[in-house]
């Protein structure tokens, strides 16, 4: 009898897994972490629905891969039957090596190793696990398989990770400026000269997956309190980390008191993949009682969801601002001005609409002419949303927060 699996899935309905290999990548305890990954990290404090993990996540984008493959077969692009689990794969194992909180505790606990390293040094381990059967999906993650379409439906401007995350994300925080056309997208990509595109008549379509993007981020991903939420998040394990802060995670103890390269991780990612998002927030809600006062305001506001102020500017923030409000921290919780940081900081954030500089969306026209998303007739995407837009935030202690 063949293999078959099903998940019902809240965004997509019922997601089949019809490969009793790939049924075992997704049983193993390095993927099944990412149930205990969020998504959207703290944005659960602005977006209450916002709960959604990993795991929810990169189910979703292998759904949207299995869809893309078989759209593509059907315009008589050849894949194989090894290149399409091997892209599954790839696209299944995308996300593993985030760590607690995704993109918020990113270079935080593991300083300058980013998330896509530890994901190819984990694929890697499973490789090795599973006698070399993972060796081409490895390749397509990597970019270094010839057919270079594959990786782009992985990592790319059309990519279904993308795809699933905006339409995933605007379903739990009910942020209906995400929803895009998937399906239609899907229906239109093509494969031309070895890249992936989009048939002519998928043109409206990616445009309003562009703009979809640039609202998804200022109204859900850089909303100025889940920004401070998750620079909190990060002040919490940087404090915890300079005064020696015992948690009650041994795991989370490991990476608290210990400074990791690449090379280093590489030997302990048994225990990385211990590490999740629950060791966190147990930690944090210990050390509300811990006795340094820094540290336990910052667990408490995270906690019981009292804040840091946040403002956001398009300016740079002034100096003096920044002092002013470092000094009446120092005097509202008598604490040493170089203690202040943690509590008044600032920084800047920055969203692209689209970089046609160092990735393109190409157009595939009837008579076989390739033109970039912007220079169609009449393109919405043109010069002016090409660059990026920045902002600048100051993060300070509220007046009423109190020990």
């Amino acid at each position: 009898m063949p293999f078959r699996k099903i998940i019902n899935d809240p965004v997509f309905g019922f997601i089949t897994i019809d490969d009793a290999f790939i049924f075992k990548i997704i049983s193993h305890p390095c993927y099944q972490r990412l149930r205990r990954i969020h998504q959207m990290a703290l944005a659960q404090l602005v977006y209450p629905g916002a709960v959604h993990t990993r795991l929810h996540h990169s189910l979703g984008a292998y759904h949207l891969m299995r869809d893309a493959i078989y759209e593509l077969r059907s315009k008589g692009i050849s894949i194989t039957d090894e290149e399409d689990q091997a892209a599954k794969i790839a696209i299944l194992l995308h996300d593993i090596g985030h760590g607690p909180y995704s993109h918020a505790l990113e270079n935080t606990l593991i300083k300058n190793v980013t998330h896509e390293e530890i994901t190819l040094m984990l694929m890697q381990k499973l490789n090795d696990e599973f006698d070399g059967k993972i060796q081409m999906a490895i390749e397509i993650f990597t970019n270094n398989y010839p057919k270079k379409f594959l990786h782009q439906l992985v990592s790319g401007q059309l990519d279904v990770d993308r795809m699933d995350y905006l339409i995933r994300d605007s379903f739990f925080t009910g942020v209906s400026e995400g929803v895009i056309g998937y399906e239609r997208i899907i229906k239109m990509l093509t494969v031309f000269d070895g890249e992936l595109m989009i048939e002519e008549k998928g043109i409206n379509s990616i445009e309003k997956f562009l703009i979809s993007r640039r609202f998804m981020y200022w109204q859900v991903y850089l909303h100025k309190t889940v920004l401070c939420a998750e620079k909190m998040l990060v002040k919490i394990i940087e404090r915890a980390g300079d005064i020696k802060a015992q948690s009650p995670s041994p795991v989370l103890n490991t990476f608290l008191n210990r400074e990791y390269d690449s090379k280093r991780i590489e030997n302990h990612l048994d225990e990385f993949c211990r590490l999740d998002d629950y060791d966190i927030m147990f930690s944090i809600k210990s050390w509300i009682n811990h006795p340094d006062k820094i540290l336990s305001l910052l667990c408490k506001s995270v906690v019981n969801r009292h804040l840091l102020k946040i403002v956001y500017s398009d300016q740079e923030i002034p100096e003096e601002l920044l002092n002013q409000k470092k000094d009446l921290a120092t005097a509202k919780l008598k604490i040493k001005k170089e203690e202040s940081d943690y509590l008044v900081f600032t920084g800047e954030v920055e969203n692209k609409t689209y970089n046609n500089k160092t990735e393109h969306i190409h157009i595939l026209f009837k008579d076989d002419r390739v033109k970039d998303i912007s220079e169609v007739d009449n393109a919405l995407i043109n010069q002016s949303l090409f660059g990026s837009v920045k902002k600048f935030y100051i993060c300070f202690i509220n007046t009423d927060i109190t020990l």
